[in-house]
């Protein structure tokens, strides 16, 4: 089974959170991708589940959404932050 590693993250030009698959060996444009809501609001487990089901992925055995956030300007404490979630998934044909 080859696992690989899905990303969730809001769009900065669109504001909508997007939901990615990374491929290795392919280029970031040819990763299979799906917009979800747009706004603040994170995507429910719910919402993610159907839009990685969409990409043909599902997660393997006991993933879990991890999140982080990551600064605009790292050595500035006081700019926005970027919050995004990384999963562990696998082709739903596997």
């Amino acid at each position: 089974m080859v696992t690989t590693q899905a990303q969730l993250a809001p769009c900065l030009v669109t504001g909508r959170w997007r939901l990615y698959v990374a491929l290795f060996g392919v280029s970031a444009s040819q990763w299979p991708a799906y917009e979800l809501n747009p706004g603040p609001r994170v995507p429910s487990v719910q919402e993610r589940s159907r839009a990685l089901a969409a990409l043909g992925y599902v997660f393997t055995d006991g993933a879990a959404w991890r999140w982080a956030e990551e600064r605009q300007a790292p050595d500035e404490p006081d700019t926005p932050v970027r919050l995004f979630a990384t999963a562990e998934v696998r082709e739903a044909a596997e």
